[in-house]
């Protein structure tokens, strides 16, 4: 099956770059929880924030790293 045009370019100039930057959101909330819990880490309370940061950055990464997987697969699958 010869590749799509269309779609090549829809998921090279539109859903490669918002991949791109979500991931680089969820790392950088992922490093501002590390900064807050390095920060604070005398405080019990602002702790459990900068994990919850941490935690919520890391699902983000693992998320955006999925979704492109997946798009890969699918790519590859439908010649893309």
């Amino acid at each position: 099956m010869p590749p799509i045009p269309l779609l090549e370019n829809i998921k090279t100039a539109i859903v490669d770059p918002i991949i791109y930057f979500l991931f680089a959101l969820a790392f950088i909330y992922f490093l501002w929880g590390v900064f807050e819990m390095i920060r604070n880490a005398e405080s019990e309370e602002a702790r459990k924030v900068g994990q919850q940061h941490i935690l919520w950055g890391v699902i983000g990464m693992f998320i955006m790293i999925s979704f492109y997987g997946i798009m890969q697969v699918i790519c590859q699958t439908i010649s893309c």
